[in-house]
């Protein structure tokens, strides 16, 4: 199984979704063909999986072995697996971070519990991570979420989660706050044990990667997870004037991916994946539902203006 360079998780780094079939059950066949399409794309270090945009929250333990199981064979030879830690206590991360590592992932998607929308101090996060730890030695992404939901974690507990559980390799950022990203781009990526800042705030990406992240981890880039691959070597380049062109193509699926309400976005994904062709029907799980014409609509007249679809040739979605 491919392993980041040194066990520091960075790069272009797309999750990719998970298709169902109309009874709702998994349908592995059609996402080992999504998972092969998305890892031929040149530039991606990783695809994630067992995440949001997997519905990771819908499946059991089972279903996220037998995803991880359909991952590795697909593509496990040919690019390093993120596995997603989705769970409300610390017992079930432990046995998901250990049921991970024997099924080949190179790192650890480590979502903060729900309890702590109710409240948090630096121990419980800190004994959270440390279960996982002792489960996994596998390289660690702490999922950042916004501080205003709780379940962000504040500068002086991510300084403290960083230096004592060291598989902390980096962080998927989601603050959603432009001056506190920057800062923790800054401040963790001149660690003298690096830490990398994996971008994803999608909805303005490119403004995000100008700021010096090391990497991102997309939801969209189960759709674009080429045209993520130009825009971040365009900025790694300094080639501002291209990744601005590239960014010109990727702002109207984004603003159409995040619009309201925001947990839709994979939900929209999936419907751009059959007008693409690449999937064969767009079912999510209760409780999301179907999308309505007018927005698959909108979804259509995106990747038109992408120029990913020509006008008028999309598949039924």
């Amino acid at each position: 199984m491919k392993r980041f360079p040194g066990d520091i998780p960075a790069g272009v780094i797309p999750a990719c979704i998970l298709p169902f079939h109309d009874d709702l059950s998994l349908d592995l066949k059609s996402f080992a063909k999504h998972l092969q399409h998305t890892a031929a794309v040149p530039g991606l270090t990783a695809i994630t999986i067992n995440a949001h945009s997997t519905e990771v929250g819908s499946c059991t333990l089972d279903e996220q072995r037998q995803v991880m199981d359909a991952a590795a064979e697909a593509v496990g030879d040919k690019i390093a697996l993120v596995h997603g830690i989705y769970a409300e206590g610390s017992l079930e991360a432990a046995r998901i971070a250990k049921q991970a590592t024997q099924g080949g992932a190179a790192a650890l998607l480590v979502f903060p519990p729900g309890p702590f929308t109710m409240g948090q101090n630096p121990e419980m996060v800190l004994a959270h991570f440390k279960r996982i730890a002792d489960a996994s030695d596998l390289p660690i992404i702490a999922f950042q979420y916004p501080l205003a939901g709780g379940q962000g974690y504040p500068r002086e507990t991510l300084n403290r989660l960083l230096d004592e559980v060291p598989t902390v390799r980096a962080i998927k950022d989601w603050c959603n706050a432009v001056p506190q990203h920057e800062r923790q781009i800054v401040e963790l990526q001149s660690r003298s044990r690096k830490v990398n800042v994996l971008s994803t705030h999608s909805a303005w990406l490119f403004s995000s990667l100008v700021l010096g992240c090391n990497g991102l981890l997309s939801g969209s880039g189960s759709v674009i997870a080429d045209l993520q691959s130009e825009l971040f070597s365009a900025v790694q380049a300094n080639d501002l004037a291209k990744a601005r062109a590239v960014n010109d193509r990727i702002r109207p699926l984004s603003q159409v991916f995040y619009s309201n309400p925001f947990v839709d976005m994979h939900n929209r994904m999936k419907e751009a994946l059959v007008l693409l062709g690449r999937i064969p029907r767009a079912v999510v799980r209760p409780p999301l539902v179907k999308i309505q014409p007018a927005e698959i609509e909108r979804i259509r007249q995106a990747l038109v203006e992408a120029k990913l679809l020509p006008a008028g040739k999309a598949k039924a979605a």
